[in-house]
C-alpha cells in the first residue's frame, strides 16, 4: 500500500466516525442496553478474545477493509482504553466482567428531493399539479462506529456513533475527533435505568 493510500484510508476512518461542519464535530450517538443486567457489578473489561473488532465496507469495488483496519484499529483501541477507566472499569488480565468489540461500518447513502414532495399527491380537482421530478440528488459517504459490551457471550450494552464522512481533515484533527467520538459513545455508559 502506498503512503497516500494509507493516508486516505485513515482519513476515511476518522471522518466517518466524526463529521465536521464549520469546525464543530457532528456525531449522532445512541445507546441501548439489557435492562436486566447489573451494570453496577461489572468492574473490569477486556477486548474480545476473538479479536478487538472488524471493519465492514460497502462503498466501492476497490474497498480495502484490511488496510482500513490496520490504520483505524490502533486509534480506536487507544481511545477506548483511555475512556474505560473513566467509566469505572479497570482493564482485566483474565476473565473480564465485560468484553468489548468494535465495528466500523462504511457505506454510501443518498438524499433526494423532488418537486412537490411536501404537497398532497393530488389537488382538490384530482389532478396532480405537475409531474414529480428529482430536483436535488446528493450521494453521501456515511459511517458508524459501534461499541459492543458483552457478558457471558451476550451483548448487554451497545453504543453507536454515526456521521457523514469528511475527507479534508489533517492527521491531528482526525485522531482528536476519533477520541471525541469514542468519548461521546462511552459517555452513555453506564446506562441510567
Amino acid at each position: 500500500m502506498t503512503p497516500r493510500a494509507g493516508f486516505t484510508l485513515l482519513a476515511t476512518l476518522v471522518a466517518i466516525v466524526v463529521g465536521v461542519q464549520s469546525g464543530a464535530a457532528k456525531v449522532k450517538v445512541r445507546a441501548d442496553f439489557n435492562k436486566a443486567f447489573a451494570f453496577a457489578q461489572a468492574k473490569t473489561w477486556g477486548w474480545n478474545p476473538k479479536g478487538p473488532g472488524d471493519i465492514m465496507m460497502a462503498r466501492t469495488p476497490d474497498d480495502d477493509p484490511a488496510g482500513v483496519k490496520r490504520q483505524a484499529e490502533p486509534v480506536i483501541m487507544n481511545a477506548v482504553a483511555a475512556e474505560m477507566p473513566k467509566r469505572g472499569l479497570a482493564t482485566a488480565t483474565a476473565a473480564p466482567d465485560l468484553t468489548l468489540t468494535y465495528f466500523l461500518l462504511l457505506t454510501m447513502g443518498s438524499s433526494a428531493q423532488t418537486v412537490g414532495q411536501f404537497l398532497p399527491s393530488t389537488t382538490a380537482w384530482a389532478l396532480p399539479p405537475f409531474v414529480a421530478s428529482t430536483q436535488s440528488l446528493e450521494f453521501i459517504e456515511q459511517g458508524a462506529l459501534v461499541l459492543d459490551l458483552s457478558a457471558n457471550g451476550e451483548v448487554v450494552w451497545r453504543g453507536v456513533g454515526e456521521a457523514q464522512i469528511k475527507m479534508d481533515l489533517d492527521q491531528d484533527k482526525r485522531v482528536a475527533l476519533v477520541n471525541e467520538a469514542v468519548r461521546e459513545i462511552l459517555g452513555r455508559y453506564p446506562p441510567k435505568k
